[in-house]
């Protein structure tokens, strides 16, 4: 198998250009429906059934299993979307740079995608019967928070014994065992405009509740617990001499534990159930959607498994947590054991400073293989 793989190198680095390539931001529906057109056409040729979930808005997303497969007992989700928006590929399209390889979105995940479907070919090519035991998910819109996408992720989770989630291995090659869940809040104040100087009297201003907002929502950061409060962008007002009649704050939660959102979101309504300036109105929308990946027994004999596949091919694997959310999240919450950062190692992802390590594309194909194997048992 390793002799197989190593001898498609130069192949999955010319597929991987021809995916980079092509503009794929979570928005861009038609790249994102291109790739997986590219996709699918290269895994039936191997034996594989591809059904294609057709979405109006995002990028349409994609099941796929072997055509003898029955039961299969491994999920494997990747995304096809990036960050950029459209027209970023003409500005930096994918080149190699001595031992590392830079585009948008090549290590966020489109050299994951490479690294799964020729992990397939390597089983096909053995004869393994694993190659059956998978049931794959390539989805258009996980960089918004999949909202099209997670209930067939969830849907697909129920009865599987294992998740790998190809997103790709931090810069010092470990793969991802913990990831914090959270959700988005837009915070709405309306206030009513005045001049400031005529008569600020008869204003109420919005932007003056909103300044309040921000502190007591930061006050429920704690960092010791892994809750964080977050409102990272606002605007309002019209001019500088009106007393502001709206203003809008974008909030990020996180949380570390799955208890933690329930009683995050009542102090959050809390909060925003009363003003401090008197004739100014709130509306909150939004919620925490995304649970976190925590780090149970589960998890930790899965790692052990793929330890112990790394051993065998010279391979030293170490685990890390990570702040940021991603599909594994809602393969954990319904019990699945699952380990994330499957994907090369890399780095910088979401700039334009975005590589892989080239030398590593191999070598996690191989570890990817050998663990479904290993699995598969």
């Amino acid at each position: 198998m390793e002799g197989y793989i190593q001898q498609c190198k130069t192949e999955m680095l010319q597929l991987i250009e021809k995916l980079v390539n092509i503009d794929s931001g979570s928005y861009v529906k038609k790249g994102i429906d291109e790739i997986g057109g590219i996709l699918q056409k290269k895994y039936e040729e191997i034996g594989f059934v591809v059904e294609v979930k057709t979405e109006a808005k995002y990028g349409n997303h994609l099941v796929i299993r072997h055509e003898r497969s029955l039961h299969p007992k491994i999920i494997l989700v990747a995304h096809m979307d990036t960050v950029f928006p459209e027209g970023t590929v003409n500005k930096r399209p994918f080149q190699i740079k001595g031992n590392r390889a830079y585009g948008p979105g090549v290590v966020d995940m489109k050299s994951s995608l490479v690294e799964l479907l020729y992990a397939m070919k390597a089983l096909v090519h053995c004869g393994s019967n694993a190659c059956e035991n998978v049931q794959i998910i390539l989805n258009g819109d996980e960089e918004i928070g999949s909202p099209s996408s997670r209930e067939l992720i969830e849907e697909q989770a129920v009865g599987k014994e294992y998740a790998l989630i190809m997103e790709p291995a931090r810069k010092d090659g470990s793969l991802v065992t913990a990831r914090r869940g959270g959700g988005r809040y837009k915070l709405i104040i309306k206030g009513k405009a005045a001049h400031s100087g005529i008569e600020p009297e008869k204003g109420r201003s919005a932007i003056e509740e909103l300044a309040y907002k921000i502190i007591q929502l930061h006050n429920l950061t704690n960092h010791e617990q892994g809750i964080s409060v977050n409102v990272g962008i606002i605007s309002g007002g019209s001019s500088v001499n009106t007393i502001s009649d709206k203003a809008v704050a974008h909030i990020d939660i996180r949380i570390t534990e799955k208890e933690q959102a329930q009683e995050l979101e009542k102090k959050i309504k809390r909060i925003c159930a009363n003003t401090e300036v008197r004739g100014t109105e709130i509306q909150l929308e939004g919620a925490i959607r995304r649970p976190p990946m925590e780090y149970n027994e589960q998890t930790k004999k899965l790692l052990h498994i793929i330890q112990e596949v790394g051993e065998e091919i010279g391979l030293h694997v170490h685990n890390t947590a990570t702040g940021g959310g991603g599909d594994a999240s809602f393969t954990s919450a319904t019990g699945v054991p699952t380990v994330d950062g499957l994907g090369p190692v890399g780095g910088n992802a979401h700039s334009k400073e975005e590589y892989i390590e080239i030398d590593t594309l191999t070598e996690r194909t191989i570890l990817l293989a050998k663990t479904i194997e290993r699995l598969s048992r």
